[in-house]
């Protein structure tokens, strides 16, 4: 009974979240534009929701982080328990994710953009530490994604070999 509750529940946060992401994707691509920004003679399409949009990028990436490091700290204290040995590879685990967020924090470009110079309120992001930051969030979820789904693959790939 308790397992189909939370199985339900999380059904339900994850339809949730599946809908506001794409709600936010369209709203992006598909929603209206805010004045077109000028470069060099070049004009450049500016949607109309890219704080928004950035935002809940921020939001996802935070409620992953945050939910990684607690069941991992979690599991880390109850397998130290049972099995200490195996705990360790929990630890390599994130002093992996460390290192994945210490090296994009370092392949981050810090070049100043200049269409962010004609707005005076962008300015204070237009440093060194938020535009290496960006990137690292950026870098992270595209390493992450690709691993996740050459995970699905690598699983689905065991599974046929070993039904066959």
């Amino acid at each position: 009974m308790a397992v189909t509750k939370i199985r339900r529940i999380s059904n339900w946060i994850f339809i949730t979240v599946i809908l506001i992401c794409v709600s936010m994707f369209c709203l992006f691509f598909l929603g209206p534009d805010a004045e077109p920004l000028m470069s060099g003679g070049t004009e450049f399409r500016n949607p109309l929701y890219t704080g928004e949009f950035i935002i809940w990028v921020y939001v996802i990436f935070g409620i992953c982080l945050v939910s990684m490091l607690s069941f991992g700290l979690f599991q880390f204290g109850a397998k130290f328990i049972t099995k200490p040995l195996s705990s360790i590879l929990l630890l390599g685990v994130f002093a992996s994710f460390g290192l994945l967020l210490f090296l994009t924090y370092t392949f981050g470009d810090a070049t100043p953009i200049p269409l962010l110079a004609t707005k005076p309120e962008t300015q204070p992001y237009n440093t060194e530490f938020w535009l290496k930051i960006t990137d690292m969030f950026i870098f992270s979820i595209i390493i992450l994604l690709s691993m996740a789904i050459l995970a699905i693959i690598w699983g689905s790939v065991l599974k046929f070999i070993r039904n066959r």
